[in-house]
């Protein structure tokens, strides 16, 4: 094993695939010659050369739709948005055409693209840099949407990726940009729509994904200073869910805390409460609890965005109010 940035292990991820699949190229805003607004293709276009590492205007509508057409047409796209904030300018692009192009084909045409990049809130950023998007995605048929919380799963869900036949959605966190990872010298692939128990546990299951990951652990770090074993999954898949892990797990611990960032309507908690109670109902003997982003526009200022974003403490009161 060696230990790389998560930024590096997408980099790798991207380059692997590309060096074994002359179809397979990036595009996006400064990916090419600033190296990436974070610096995940750093390299690449000395590497692979302007005609596959594409530098384009800031018009997400109109490169996601290249994308898209260059994806029926037998390539296979990496469009990388700075911020998936962005990306609603290209929700059409996305949504109404990329998601619908099997379905509308009668299965002739796949989709097989990738649009990635950083997803939720990155400190200070105000409310129309914050938004975390996963539950809108994940509502959308023909979309897969993946989430990780590491640079190991990160690369090797995004090589999943990138040979899957179907568009994927892949979110990454800025604030994960920089985390160190261990990474093994040989190659890999991690299926996707496969969840990961990270931590075992027989009191209360704690579901979650991406940077609330951290949450859960710590939180889960502290119960179990008091005594309180608490099973942490991570979802790394949002769509397609594996509901069976999940379950399974809830059959063992009888309760069930759900976090997520993004808000509380709607939401994957929501989705994940519903099929539990259906499949595992008779197993709870306490209500589900969730712990999500605040109902409302994320803030600027600091402490407001402390209080808006789940935190150990919220996650260790929810876990025991179901005791």
């Amino acid at each position: 094993m060696r230990q790389i940035k998560f930024r590096d292990a997408l980099r790798e991820a991207m380059s692997e695939e590309m060096r074994k699949d002359s179809t397979v190229f990036l595009m996006g805003e400064e990916v090419a010659e600033y190296n990436g607004a974070y610096k995940v293709s750093q390299g690449m276009l000395d590497e692979f050369g302007p005609r596959r590492i594409i530098d384009t205007p800031i018009a997400e509508l109109g490169f996601t739709a290249i994308g898209v057409g260059a994806a029926m047409n037998g390539l296979k796209p990496i469009v990388e948005f700075m911020t998936w904030n962005f990306a609603l300018l290209a929700i059409d692009q996305i949504i109404n055409h990329s998601s619908k192009t099997l379905s509308m084909s009668a299965g002739e045409f796949s989709n097989p693209i990738v649009f990635r990049g950083p997803n939720g809130s990155a400190g200070q950023l105000g409310a129309q840099h914050s938004m975390a998007f996963e539950s809108m995605y994940a509502s959308i048929p023909g979309l897969k949407v993946i989430s990780p919380s590491n640079g190991y799963d990160a690369k090797g869900l995004l090589k999943s990726a990138i040979q899957d036949p179907d568009p994927i959605v892949f979110m990454e966190s800025e604030m994960m940009y920089s985390d160190n990872c261990e990474i093994p010298d040989e190659e890999y692939y991690i299926p996707i729509g496969k969840a990961e128990v990270k931590r075992e546990g027989t009191d209360c299951t704690i579901v979650s994904f991406s940077k609330m990951m951290k949450v859960a652990l710590s939180a889960a770090d502290e119960l179990a200073k008091d005594g309180v074993q608490c099973e942490v999954i991570d979802l790394r898949t949002i769509r397609p869910l594996d509901i069976d892990t999940i379950v399974n797990s809830v059959k063992k611990t009888n309760r069930l805390v759900i976090v997520e960032e993004s808000w509380p309507f709607g939401s994957i908690a929501s989705e994940i409460t519903f099929q539990v109670q259906r499949y595992a109902f008779d197993y709870l003997d306490a209500p589900i609890k969730r712990v999500t982003g605040a109902d409302s526009s994320m803030h600027y200022a600091p402490n407001l965005v402390e209080a808006y974003l789940p935190n150990p403490t919220k996650v260790i009161a929810a876990v025991r109010s179901a005791l």
